[in-house]
């Protein structure tokens, strides 16, 4: 599902202003001798008639793993008067190189002699665009901040500002075990499809092998650094925001693992900005889900109109953030809808917004704190198992379980059924007084919103390496049994507490498979006084949220023909073995096989990825990651397999890749990395 294009409501415009062709190979020379490869699609006249251009710059292949998305996108662009470019990053697709790892300034320097290989194109008349989701959306800000001239804008869909804090890796200074490997053994597979014969020819082979040798398991540099040190820094462009002086549309939903990067870059950002939050996952609004879908796509056209060819389209005398508001709904694993109102904001943050502080009284929150309790929190390994996937794509099971699953589990305080309904947007935020008897710890939190019948559905949650609870560059070991009093901040949300309903606070120290866990089980004492409160960012409704104008109904251009040739699944189950005591979350994902009949391609993936504990051992945690894909056409075909494992002990944290390659029937590459890194702090 990640690279398929949803059915949806959405409408299929198949006339456009600008009558549009198709190039379907270009290569794009750089100065090292690399060549990049490219696909345009534009309106025919463009040399009579010279546009302005919109780049996407990805790593995933436009012949085939992202041709059906690319297909409703870029025409649609093209049929508004945009040549409207995507690009296979150096080492991916049909491109020259190796891939070393993410967002490398080989990458951004490459993205800068792209655009000035735009600039002097015959059917450009001046002006670029970037726009990308993921990938995509960090790397437009990356090269908004290298300002190059041509580059005048950039709309960019769940992305991050900060690489340590938002993306896959580790978040609150806890090392992500849901995604970490995940994506590592995601990309190690994907970088190692080969280059296809009908546009480079006999080479295929030897750049392939070549590449398969070369690429790196990107999962051994992300344990390298456990801290935010320079090398999360670099891309990080939340490092100086005043190195970003262009226009940025920032654009993401709740369901999404990145959403906190719009508040922030609403704040931080000096020039032209709007934000822009819906109930999606981490998808193209046009076709997110949960929905509704909104007219994206005529969104982007009115921000390209009015930055890229002068005309007032009004979309900047609109407020800086649209954001919705969820209502209250029962607790499900994926919705396809998700109730609520759009809001808006002029500034972020908000002036004077109220903010409402709730105090822990014994299984209570209340209004007032109380005189000092001292509540044990102690340790629950499988804890988190119901906690749904840190970043949903919109696939069945996504989401988070009823709370009612995980809260036997940690420690909860419920406030009072409130009188009224209450609506927050921001970051909620837990302030505490602890204690732990280990060195090392976590504190983590979940946000409940808790109906009359007890049904329980996660607003927000958050997880703080205690480490890190003064810098997440400079950790520091915990004393035992000595008092700190941190902060922690949980994901932001816009959400709506119906009268008769709770705010509920769960609070752990563990969050499997989401926070890989401390090296000893950990008991925590929590110290209920004045300095111990939940905060929530209220928000009153105001007039400016009536004055908004719907969007336009979702469309987009015709997605190209394909040939299903197996039916895509997806499976989620949670095992425990009653006498061994182990835990097992078992996600198994098959993203289908499909042909193309445009250039015959056919390809296909599965993914696997089994997270196990022990209850009552941290160290017994372990992560594996399963890969097939398979990309070919008539008599050539290839195929791919991988695994990745990661487990750890006290000191060290152990992770091995295995890649295997196939031509036809015959294995052509076999190679293992293995390594051992010491735990830094986590």
């Amino acid at each position: 599902m990640v690279f398929n294009v949803r059915e949806s409501n959405r409408s299929i415009k198949t006339k456009f202003p600008r009558e549009v062709k198709e190039i379907e190979h270009v290569w794009i020379p750089l100065s090292d001798g690399t060549r990049l490869s490219a696909r345009i699609w534009l309106p025919v006249d463009a040399e009579q008639q010279p546009v302005p251009a919109i780049l996407e710059y990805l790593p995933y292949r436009k012949n085939d793993f992202t041709a059906l998305r690319d297909s409703i996108r870029h025409p649609y662009f093209a049929g508004h008067g945009y040549a409207s470019i995507r690009v296979d990053m150096r080492g991916c697709g049909d491109s020259d190189g190796i891939l070393y790892d993410e967002y490398l300034k080989q990458e951004q320097d490459d993205g800068l002699e792209v655009l000035s290989w735009i600039e002097k194109q015959p059917w450009f008349t001046g002006g670029v665009g970037m726009i990308g989701k993921s990938w995509g959306g960090f790397n437009g800000l990356q090269m908004a901040a290298r300002r190059h001239p041509a580059l005048k804008t950039i709309i960019t869909l769940c992305s991050t500002d900060d690489r340590y804090a938002d993306d896959v890796h580790y978040k609150g200074g806890a090392l992500l075990a849901s995604d970490m490997l995940w994506w590592g053994s995601t990309m190690l597979a994907y970088n190692a499809r080969p280059a296809d014969p009908a546009v480079v020819g006999d080479a295929w082979r030897k750049s392939w092998l070549e590449r398969l040798e070369k690429t790196p398991p990107f999962v051994e540099e992300w344990m390298r650094h456990q801290r935010r040190d320079e090398y999360w820094k670099h891309g990080s462009v939340g490092e100086n925001f005043d190195d970003i002086d262009i226009p940025v549309y920032a654009v993401g939903g709740w369901a999404d693992g990145y959403t906190n990067a719009i508040p922030r870059l609403l704040e931080g950002l000096k020039g032209p900005r709007k934000g822009l939050i819906g109930p999606w996952a981490h998808e193209y609004p046009e076709v997110a889900v949960p929905g509704p879908q909104i007219g994206f796509l005529q969104e982007c056209v009115r921000w390209w109109d009015h930055w890229l060819k002068g005309i007032d389209t009004g979309i900047m005398e609109e407020p800086m953030l649209r954001a919705w508001v969820q209502d209250s709904v029962p607790p499900k694993t994926d919705y396809a809808i998700r109730p609520g109102h759009w809001v808006a904001e002029t500034e972020w943050p908000p002036k004077a917004q109220e903010q409402k502080a709730y105090y822990l009284n014994k299984q209570q929150l209340s209004d007032k704190p109380v005189a000092e309790q001292a509540i044990t929190v102690s340790s629950v390994q499988h804890h988190g198992l119901y906690s749904g996937v840190f970043c949903p794509f919109g696939q069945p099971g996504d989401l988070p379980a009823d709370q009612r699953l995980e809260n036997g589990l940690s420690v909860v305080f419920t406030s009072d059924p409130v009188n009224e309904a209450i609506e927050i947007l921001g970051f909620p935020e837990f302030t505490v007084e602890v204690a732990s008897d280990q060195p090392n710890a976590l504190l983590t939190v979940r946000l409940n919103d808790v109906a009359p019948d007890g049904s329980s559905t996660r607003v927000t949650w958050g997880v703080l390496n205690l480490t890190h609870r003064n810098s997440h560059e400079h950790p520091e070991y915990l004393e035992p049994g000595k008092k700190y009093t941190v902060t922690l901040r949980m994901n932001a949300i816009g959400h709506n507490l119906p009268a008769g309903h709770c705010w509920q606070l769960a609070v752990s120290p563990t969050y499997w498979p989401h926070a890989w866990p401390s090296p000893e089980p950990v008991t925590l004492t929590v110290f209920a006084n004045e300095k111990t409160s939940l905060t929530l960012p209220i928000r009153q409704p105001k007039a400016i949220d009536q004055e908004l104008q719907p969007f336009e109904h979702p469309e987009t251009a015709a997605v190209m023909e394909r040939v299903i040739l197996r039916e895509a699944n997806r499976t989620r189950e949670i095992l425990h073995n009653t006498i061994t005591d182990v835990w097992t979350l078992d996600d198994f994902s098959d993203e289908g096989a499909r042909m193309l009949p445009s250039n015959g391609i056919e390809y296909g993936s599965t993914n696997r990825n089994v997270y196990s504990i022990v209850e009552g051992d941290p160290q017994s945690a372990k992560v594996q990651c399963d890969w097939t894909l398979t990309v070919g056409r008539g008599e050539w075909q290839t195929s791919l397999e991988s695994t990745s494992i990661m487990t750890a002990d006290d000191e060290q944290f152990y992770v091995t890749n295995e890649l295997i390659a196939y031509e036809g029937e015959t294995e052509v590459f076999n190679k293992t990395w293995k390594i051992a890194v010491p735990r830094d702090f986590v």
